[in-house]
């Protein structure tokens, strides 16, 4: 038991703890502000990496309050200096309309002016451009030179988008194998969409060699990070006991999963999908799986 002195001394360290918490948030505070400070002296001199991390800032709202339009004038300032980053964040400003008219064309000429430097970001993106035809006349061969030049970077979003080229035969030759090499290349850096996909290939035997279990794997992967068809597929797979040990519970818990994180058409699928499963299950099965799928939770790639 604490003595009345000690009750004392306590309160002495709490209050003593808690002054040296709001000196140090204080302490904290002013040097943000001093930095913010330097940050603003060094954009107004013409430093076009200060400008673009000042329109970032701006963009967001960290640390001052958040202006597209302002974000904007300062993209402009680093990108007219000719900083790739800063022509890229400019770029999404037009392509989605915030801090200015949106504009596809002049969304397209900074991507491309980045694009041309090098930047990897810029050139998927322009890629995606030339294969919708958005802001510049569609042309599926531009739009797969752009994605191959991102991709060979190590790019995965658009190591994936030519992998699909792949698969439509658009702007490249038609040629499955080619499709799984990049979407294994994106799939190895944790792209959602390239793993399922890659499932489906090792599940129906186009483009790889059929292989069930080497499907759930990836189909794994993807339903791991929240991909609601890849959570679907591997859940009717532990339906039929393909690639994995059949097991309705893990079925339920997937199919739920997918149908719980869709919408429309899907969601309607993956729900009789689930509902399939539950006619084969005890209430008590159906109750552990529910369980499951609410104590789920995504992983990181």
């Amino acid at each position: 038991m604490i003595s009345h002195a000690g009750k004392w001394r306590h309160l002495a360290l709490a209050v003593a703890l808690s002054l040296s918490c709001l000196a140090l948030f204080v302490s904290c505070r002013n040097k943000a502000a001093d930095a913010l400070k330097a940050l603003r002296a060094r954009a107004d001199q013409g430093d076009p990496a200060s400008q673009n991390i000042l329109g970032l800032m701006y963009g967001k709202g960290s640390g001052v309050p958040q202006d597209y339009a302002e974000a904007a004038r300062w993209f402009r300032k680093a990108a007219d200096q000719g900083l790739a980053k800063a022509q890229y964040d400019l770029g999404v400003m037009y392509y989605h309309g915030e801090g200015v008219t949106q504009d596809y064309a002049e969304a397209a000429r900074w991507f491309r002016r980045a694009a041309d430097q090098g930047d990897p970001a810029s050139q998927n993106i322009l890629g995606l451009m030339y294969g919708k035809g958005s802001g510049v006349l569609q042309d599926y061969a531009e739009a797969a030179r752009w994605l191959r030049r991102a991709a060979d970077q190590g790019n995965a979003h658009a190591q994936f988008h030519l992998g699909f080229m792949y698969a439509e035969g658009h702007g490249v030759p038609q040629d499955y194998a080619e499709e799984a090499r990049w979407y294994r290349r994106a799939a190895d850096q944790g792209d959602a969409k390239a793993q399922d996909n890659l499932g489906l290939m090792y599940y129906t035997g186009q483009g790889a060699t059929q292989d069930y279990a080497e499907a759930a794997r990836w189909y794994r992967r993807a339903a791991d990070q929240g991909d609601a068809g890849a959570q679907d597929s591997l859940g009717l797979m532990y339906l039929n006991g393909e690639g994995v040990t059949q097991d309705y519970v893990q079925s339920h818990m997937w199919t739920n999963l997918a149908a719980s994180r869709a919408s429309g058409d899907d969601q309607k699928k993956y729900a009789d999908d689930r509902e399939s499963v539950a006619k084969k299950m005890t209430p008590q099965q159906v109750a552990e799986a529910q369980r499951l799928a609410r104590e789920w939770k995504p992983k990181t790639r």
